[in-house]
């Protein structure tokens, strides 16, 4: 019996089509989103399940979708599925992350030219009958410069279209490398630099803990006088109340933002000040895009439910299913070791390099390589996947190599996954025990036993008495419990290291009076997806 799909959202004719050509039973449904009642009384039906933005896929829902094996989003964005509840249920959930870079990129220049020449603004006038050309003088973009918050993707793409209009770039991006700036021709600065030389700013990061607020009020006042601003990436990455100020008082000559800090925005700082031009979330609105998303999604779900192959999962590495059984356990080994070197290292990665010995060499590379990869980026960008993060490492310039092994030690099969940066290498190994957890066995070359927790504290130290009752006591005093405690040392009086599992997050507080002892070199909170 061929694989039936319901089309629930608004998706092409063409993407429908692709569906039927390749022998799928699709029913196009596009309002059906809009009724959870109706779609929960159908969804039983369905081995795929093909969306856009309208269908809410809840655990509610998913209570009804026995046969559901994908869903497949039409876009990037995936808040309005439960994906947790998706993956309890091994349903896989897939969008398409590189079909409206382009469009996005497009309209941050186009916002950039709108706010130099007060287009809005003049086109308002104009229609109201003035003619007030000394009112709108505008500036030109040729040889000002442009400073880029954010390289990847988007951020990449705009600074060639910024290059091809004789504007000079300079960018801002912690994990760009050296080489991949010359590359692309813009100039790698500091964020201050940036601030301070740029005449426009446009960002093109995710919202993270990292980037959130980005331009605050104090960078904000590090700008050059007379910048504008761009912002097409997310809401939240300037504080609007500050720039709206700023605006206000003539410092910031212009902003232009298609997104907000609260969308719908229905009321915000910025509206209604001079020479902001302000859109509703159009980045990714052109019919190139969402037709380009909607082939995607229509072939990725096609793939997977006629051949198993995976695209672009946000909640399943792509392996089969014969595959998965054994590689479960290393799958989640190889992120957390990425995991673990992403959350330590703060400079720009050149290199990865993953050693692959004994078991682990015979299993599917490329899942454990995506998987590795994907825990080290994910601090940089909480929106790659496996699929995505090689490209993303990529695009940084960053070197990816892999090394296979006979057997060579006490155990079955490890994993060892070593950073290099301009200033360093940073290594960690692990393997899978039988009982089918992952565990650190060696961190910069010392030895070790540590299962993985969700929460961890991380700390290097000379090997002298004293450790052991520092760190109890404090967690003690802290109310903070210990799960498991893992001591080891290069050398007696040598270097000595110790990871810490447990119950909650070390607050900011007991890290502070371990740093006052004096006896550590290094003190790091860390955390792990372990679910």
């Amino acid at each position: 019996m061929a694989p039936k799909v319901l089309v629930s959202d608004k998706l092409s004719e063409t993407a429908v089509q692709i569906f039927r050509d390749r022998g799928i039973d699709v029913d196009f449904m596009p309002d059906l989103g809009k009724d959870k009642d109706k779609l929960a009384e159908v969804i039983g039906q369905y081995d795929g399940l093909a969306i856009r933005s309208a269908t809410k896929v809840t655990p509610t829902l998913l209570e009804h979708a026995d046969k559901l094996k994908v869903i497949g989003r039409a876009g990037i964005g995936t808040d309005n599925v439960d994906k947790d509840a998706a993956s309890k249920k091994g349903v896989i959930v897939m969008n398409t992350p590189f079909g409206n870079m382009i469009t996005t990129a497009e309209h941050a220049i186009a916002m950039m030219f709108a706010v130099a020449r007060q287009i809005p603004e003049a086109s308002t006038s104009t229609h109201a009958g003035k003619w007030e050309k000394s009112k709108f003088m505008g500036i030109e973009l040729t040889n000002k410069t442009l400073g880029v918050i954010g390289a990847g993707n988007i951020g990449g793409i705009v600074c060639e279209r910024a290059l091809g209009l004789k504007m000079k770039v300079v960018a801002y991006d912690p994990y760009l490398g050296e080489e991949k700036a010359a590359k692309m021709g813009v100039e790698k600065v500091e964020l201050d630099e940036l601030l301070s030389r740029a005449d426009f700013i446009t960002l093109h990061v995710p919202l993270t803990d990292q980037t959130r607020n980005v331009l605050n009020r104090e960078n904000l006042a590090k700008t050059k006088p007379g910048v504008r601003i761009v912002n097409c990436a997310r809401g939240g990455l300037v504080d609007e109340e500050a720039l709206a100020e700023m605006l206000q008082s003539g410092h910031v000559a212009g902003a232009a933002f298609d997104v907000f800090s609260e969308e719908p925005a229905k009321e915000n700082a910025l509206f209604n000040l001079p020479n902001v031009v302000c859109t509703p979330h159009l980045g990714a609105a052109t019919t190139e895009a969402q037709e380009n998303v909607a082939l995607q999604v229509a072939e990725q779900i096609s793939n997977y439910l006629l051949t198993g192959a995976v695209e672009n999962a946000l909640n399943m590495p792509s392996v089969t299913a014969e595959e998965a059984k054994v590689m479960g356990p290393w799958i989640k080994l190889a992120g957390h070791l990425g995991s673990f070197i992403g959350q330590m290292t703060d400079e720009p990665i050149k290199a990865i390099n993953i050693l692959y010995d004994g078991v682990a060499a015979e299993m599917n590379l490329a899942a454990l390589n995506c998987s590795a990869v994907a825990g080290i980026m994910k601090k940089f960008n909480p929106e790659v996947n496996m699929v995505s993060a090689p490209v993303v490492a990529k695009e940084r310039g960053i070197k990816i190599s892999t090394t296979n092994q006979d057997k060579s030690g006490a155990f079955e099969g490890y994993i060892k996954v070593t950073v290099v940066t301009e200033k360093r290498e940073r290594s960690i190994g692990g393997t899978v025990f039988s009982d089918g957890k992952p565990r650190f066995i060696q961190i910069k070359g010392i030895n070790i036993d540590a299962e993985v927790g969700a929460h961890m504290l991380y700390t290097t130290n000379e090997d002298v008495p004293g450790i052991i009752g520092a760190l109890g006591q404090t967690m003690g005093e802290s109310d903070v419990n210990i799960a498991n405690f893992t001591l080891g040392r290069s050398e007696a009086g040598g270097e000595a290291i110790a990871l810490l599992y447990v119950d909650e997050p070390v607050p900011a507080e007991a890290r502070a009076k371990l740093a006052e002892t004096g006896l550590f070199t290094q003190i790091k909170p860390l955390e792990f997806d372990v679910a």
